[in-house]
């Protein structure tokens, strides 16, 4: 078969389109694999913070119905307080106890006692090359801390001297955090007041909280201490 001008042409334009679309398919796969991994743990990241959130926003709503169900039964004894008998008295007593108990979780009071000290600090190794937002402390490693101490009992927490509420939110900034508009740089000394044995366990459990910080990069010191004062939560605005 004679091979005409116009069969050279397409088969060109062909041949062309061919190479092009390999190309454009190699680079793509090159892009998608440079970037994968940031891509993989800057979802990582988001969404256990959004699951932190979600659970922190369940827990204060918990604790406020708790607190408003507790203060109009504090009303109601108050009402016929000098009518109660021994059972109620003893009820009084325990109603009073929670509200104390509530209180001091919402940072409404100063709260003394024995507890624990966590210190985050950035990793004082940076290897040639690395990003140095990988080898810091982030709002999310205080955050993973600061709620495995509530979930473990702890009656209440503060950040380099900023007490927490149920209200609280922590915020990263560069090389600083904000605790609820508070400025604050690291090493982030995080405080708790409870049982030292078992908050200091809960921490460090095997693939734990402090075991995931490491592997984070983050310098993790923990110290038991026999006697802790907080005081009152104190918003940005005072």
């Amino acid at each position: 078969m004679k091979v005409k001008g116009k069969h050279i042409i397409l088969s060109f334009v062909l041949l062309v389109t061919g190479f092009i679309l390999a190309l454009s398919y190699e680079l793509t796969s090159e892009r998608s694999s440079a970037l994968l991994p940031g891509f993989e743990r800057q979802w990582e990241i988001e969404d256990e913070l959004r699951n932190q959130v979600i659970m922190e926003q369940t827990a204060n709503r918990k604790l406020q119905e708790d607190l408003r169900l507790y203060q109009a039964e504090i009303r109601d004894l108050e009402n016929n307080l000098a009518s109660l008998d021994e059972e109620q008295e003893v009820k009084a007593k325990n109603l009073l106890e929670d509200i104390e108990r509530l209180r001091k979780l919402v940072g409404q009071v100063p709260v003394q006692g024995p507890g624990i000290e966590i210190a985050l600090e950035d990793s004082d190794y940076l290897p040639d090359g690395a990003n140095p937002n990988d080898y810091i402390v982030h709002e999310f490693h205080i955050q993973r801390v600061v709620h495995e101490l509530f979930v473990a009992g702890a009656e209440a927490v503060a950040i380099n001297g900023f007490r927490l509420s149920h209200q609280s939110y922590i915020q990263c900034t560069g090389p600083v955090i904000r605790v609820d508009g508070n400025t604050s740089a690291a090493p982030f000394v995080i405080t708790a007041i409870g049982d030292s044995d078992h908050l200091e366990s809960a921490l460090t459990l095997p693939g734990g909280v402090q075991q995931q910080l490491v592997n984070d990069e983050v310098t993790v010191r923990i110290q038991k201490k026999s006697t802790l004062t907080l005081e009152p939560y104190l918003s940005e605005s005072g």
